[in-house]
């Protein structure tokens, strides 16, 4: 199915309903499908074609949204770019999906202009807000063109999106998206447009995101009206929420703790929340465990996935994060929270060793899926695309087991892994552990080289405001909760864990920051 059917579908059916609103904006999903139109027939004037690539460079906004149902009426190609990306950064990944058109927010004319010598592709430059000399009017190009409709060709496993991974090492990989890619996850997870009822979707993850993009899919498909704040702010997302009467959220963890950390969070009513979906980074026993409790009128679901596989693969729905003390599946309950659930029905998942060998349940192993969603490939990427897809199987490299029950459980990424004389180490359990003391708001653990053991353990520890918190203290709190070889050598504290936009931990620059050796173990 081609993703500009979502659209056409809910346009048909609820004209006359907010698809989107965005600051003082309100779109219809009628408006929306007209703005679509005209959008597409001017980046058609400009010449772009089937095939080629059309980049987007800005904050959350409507235009951004646009710009990709446009760019799929043309059987084109979307290439949504990181909008924190330096001119390095951005000419690589230009120059790497061989851009030809590149839709971009006023604040980033400057830099474009800088390293356009460098660019080998682009022939046109649109700016959504006022244009510099070179540049097209976005808002121009719409006023001035048809709202003839137009027709895509392309079908389900033609790549719709080259979406690039964050580049934490090396260059960044463009991952080839399908339009089964999204329609797949959605046909089997989402429930169709009802003429009848209507529901408020709050979206601050960003639209370079692969969660944010289908979390934007989902939205189109089901006839919600997207709520889009630009960037994410507590007080700001609150407020959002209160005065639009806010009905679904997704978040990453960081962004959920940060709303309760807030003084004046018991000020804003958010009860018009049902469903809050998280994911992105790993969620902490304890935020999750709180926010159960802070937010009694919204049911949570967990998404695990990433890129690669087009967003989410596992699932920890609503009915597992329903807990009370009184049932007698409490302490298996609360040990669920911690899980990323189980495999949705559009896509596989198994857990294998080092040889692709199923393991056996609470053994760890690589989580591999494979099903019609999955990327196709990395963009001019043939011995990265070779490593990952293996035998129909996609290699995610973040590594997990099984429980009796079936639900999955992550133990870290794979290059994160410890090996301490011998005897792996899984840095969520210890993680988890850590952050269970009162005292501790954040912690990562990282392996530190040592030429006697291979690697050792050190916790890198951020305490809560107005608590206090030693070394000595951390250790003690481990040493009852796992076996010797798992506690922390040493303990640094530090005022913040370094994350990326999506709020994992960047366990690359810990390690380069913190990579002395380990003193002698006591």
């Amino acid at each position: 199915m081609n993703t500009t059917e979502l659209l056409n579908i809910t346009a048909l059916i609820v004209p006359d309903r907010p698809a989107i609103i965005f600051d003082e904006k309100e779109i219809s999903f009628g408006e929306l499908g007209d703005r679509v139109n005209r959008l597409a027939n001017g980046l058609a004037s400009l010449g772009v074609g089937s095939g080629d690539r059309v980049a987007v460079m800005q904050v959350n906004c409507n235009e951004h949204i646009e710009s990709y149902f446009a760019t799929a009426k043309l059987d084109a190609i979307f290439v949504p770019i990181n909008f924190r990306a330096r001119a390095e950064e951005l000419t690589f990944m230009l120059n790497d999906s061989g851009v030809k058109a590149i839709i971009l927010g006023e604040r980033y004319q400057d830099m474009l202009n800088t390293i356009s010598p460098e660019l080998t592709t682009v022939e046109s430059k649109i700016t959504i807000e006022s244009a510099g000399e070179g540049f097209v009017s976005y808002d121009d190009l719409i006023k001035n063109s048809s709202s003839d409709d137009l027709f895509p060709l392309a079908d389900g496993d033609e790549t719709t999106i080259i979406m690039f991974t964050a580049g934490t090492t090396g260059t960044p990989k463009g991952v080839m998206l399908s339009h089964n890619s999204f329609t797949s996850y959605i046909l089997a997870n989402v429930e169709p447009v009802d003429m009848e009822s209507a529901e408020r979707n709050i979206l601050t993850v960003p639209l370079h995101h692969i969660a944010g993009m289908q979390a934007v899919m989902a939205a189109i498909y089901g006839g919600r009206t997207l709520v889009l704040q630009r960037q994410f702010d507590a007080e700001g997302w609150m407020k959002l929420v209160q005065d639009r009467q806010v009905n679904r959220a997704m978040m990453v963890p960081t962004m959920l703790k940060m709303l309760m950390d807030q003084p004046t969070f018991s000020e804003y009513d958010l009860s018009s929340l049902k469903v809050i979906t998280y994911g992105a980074a790993p969620m902490p026993l304890e935020v999750i465990k709180k926010a159960i409790s802070e937010f009694p009128n919204t049911r949570f679901i967990n998404a695990f996935g990433q890129t690669e596989t087009a967003s989410t693969i596992t699932m920890l729905p609503p009915d597992d994060h329903d807990i009370k003390e009184s049932d007698p599946d409490y302490e298996k309950k609360l040990k669920r929270l911690a899980s990323i659930g189980k495999p949705l029905p559009d896509v596989e998942v198994k857990i294998v060793d080092e040889d692709g060998r199923d393991v056996a349940v609470g053994e760890n192993g690589e989580i591999v899926a494979r099903g019609d969603r999955l990327m196709k490939g990395y963009w001019n990427r043939e011995e990265a695309t070779k490593e990952t897809l293996r035998g129909g199987w996609l290699y995610t490299g973040d590594l997990g087991y099984w429980d009796p029950d079936g639900y999955i459980f992550l133990s870290g990424r794979a290059k994160d892994f410890l090996k301490r004389g011998g005897e792996m180490i899984a840095p969520e359990e210890v993680e988890q552990i850590i952050m269970s003391h009162p005292s501790v708001d954040e912690a990562a653990i990282i392996g530190v080289p040592d030429v006697e053991w291979g690697e050792r353990v050190r916790a890198m520890v951020v305490i809560k405001p107005g608590q206090e918190l030693t070394a000595e203290d951390v250790v003690e709190h481990c040493r009852p909760k796992m076996a010797g070889f798992k506690r922390p050598e040493d303990v640094v504290f530090i005022d913040e864990l370094p994350r990326n936009p999506m709020g994992k931990v960047l366990k690359r620059v810990l390690r380069e920051e913190y990579d002395q050796p380990i003193g002698s173990y006591d």
